[in-house]
């Protein structure tokens, strides 16, 4: 089976830096990105006009998460800070301190009190959102953390290592429970399924890993990626996952085939893929500044799904 190139609804330029995060507002209609131009920008997305440009952070903007009710972000840099944001008026609300190193990604919490961020330091940290406060401080990587996500009953964290190994938390305890290894090389991303059940990984290896989180068990590796896999992320329905790579292509594969069933090519390596509240837009960002917004439109349950324009 084939695939086709993905459907393109806008490119934004406004970077003068890599993307290397974004994330959407509550209803959809706005999303902010990150930017090695050291700049958060907020986005509509009807439109395409730029909203606001958040400044402060004095190196490059890692990570960006917006809270529920959309009216906030919480951004990481490795200037080894995390701020949080007003996002109507675009002041900074206040700064976190306490790594040692680079944060490489953050999430926040169900009930949004709480932060986890990963980092250069090689540990993870739990900060009290409200007071700037670190609660807890997670060790167990023997490398960097390049990333981190949460169980959406917020019980479990689930952390990513240059070190080739995935690490699974007791939030609450402050505790490891688990260690996955499967990788060859540097883990770049994990993202949890809707049910917590999967958890799909990104590698400098260029593979995929689907894993089961409960046994610690590689389930599955999609290979198709010439270059390192930067990105990925999965459907809420559980039955694709969406990959972006510096071999310059985003891509969206179903997890019952491994099959490629839709793609997109950019012009530089593509850095990061995150999916939207309506379920059907991607966000893409290249190094070379540019964020592409992708719509994939009545996408079939079963394996012979195609894009729609």
């Amino acid at each position: 089976m084939g695939h086709r190139e993905w459907p393109r609804l806008r490119t934004l330029h406004g970077h003068s830096g890599i993307v290397t995060a974004a994330s959407f507002g509550a209803n959809g209609n706005q999303a902010i990105s990150a930017s090695g131009d050291k700049t958060l920008k907020v986005w509509d997305l009807e439109s395409g006009l730029e909203l606001l440009t958040l400044y402060g952070h004095f190196g490059v903007v890692t990570a960006v998460i917006t809270t529920s009710d959309g009216n906030h972000a919480i951004s990481a840099s490795d200037d080894k800070t995390l701020k949080a944001w007003d996002l109507k008026s675009g002041r900074e609300i206040r700064t976190f301190y306490g790594h040692s190193g680079a944060i490489n990604a953050i999430v926040l919490t169900p009930n949004g009190l709480h932060a986890v961020s990963a980092s250069s330091d090689g540990t993870l940290r739990i900060w009290d959102i409200n007071s700037g406060r670190v609660l807890r401080r997670l060790s167990g990587h023997s490398d960097v953390v390049t990333a981190v996500t949460l169980t959406h009953r917020g019980h479990l964290a689930v952390s990513a290592s240059k070190d080739g190994t995935l690490e699974i938390w007791d939030v609450e305890r402050g505790r490891e429970l688990r260690t996955l290894t499967g990788h060859s090389s540097s883990i770049n991303a994990v993202a949890l399924s809707s049910d917590d059940d999967m958890a799909a990984t990104a590698s400098d290896d260029k593979t995929i890993k689907i894993w089961d989180v409960e046994c610690g068990r590689e389930i599955k590796t999609f290979e198709g990626h010439v270059g390192p896999v930067i990105a990925v992320s999965l459907t809420p329905n559980n039955l694709h996952a969406v990959s972006s790579s510096s071999d310059g292509t985003v891509k969206i594969w179903d997890l019952e085939s491994g099959l490629v069933i839709a793609s997109f090519t950019g012009d530089s390596p593509m850095i990061i893929c995150a999916l939207a509240p309506d379920r059907q837009t991607i966000v893409a960002g290249e190094a070379s500044g540019r964020v592409h917004f992708l719509r994939l439109e009545g996408l079939p349950a079963g394996k012979d799904a195609k894009p729609q324009s």
